[in-house]
């Protein structure tokens, strides 16, 4: 099992940057990977925001790149996810994942999600 914290979120306006953080239960070099997802208002599926797996390769949404950036201290366990020039279009309820393997297979993992809105 891991549980996963996130933090950071808030109102913001347009422009402007926040720091989210996912703290993990376990070691992030025992994980395979650990994503940020989003939820925007009124859409029933989430969206990857940005990965990075245990080699520390980076992937973004294509909506985020060169805005967003995905870090990790592995001392503390924790994810962060910095965003700059933040849009309206960013509001949404931002989740933390972590994948886990298990011998052959693997198990996913989510925070309970926070808050991101970015008023114009």
């Amino acid at each position: 099992q891991v549980q996963l914290v996130e933090s950071g979120g808030g109102l913001v306006q347009a422009g402007g940057s926040l720091r989210l953080s996912c703290a993990s239960s376990i070691s992030l070099s025992s994980l395979v990977s650990m994503a940020w997802y989003r939820q925007a208002p009124g859409k029933q599926q989430r969206e990857l925001v940005a990965r990075i797996f245990n080699d520390a390769t980076r992937i973004y949404a294509d909506s985020v790149t060169g805005r967003f950036t995905i870090s990790r201290d592995n001392a503390e366990n924790t994810v962060y996810l910095q965003m700059n020039s933040l849009k309206p279009e960013d509001t949404a309820v931002y989740y933390c994942k972590a994948v886990l393997s298990t011998g052959s297979q693997y198990s996913s993992y989510w925070g309970q999600g926070t808050q991101v809105t970015v008023s114009s």
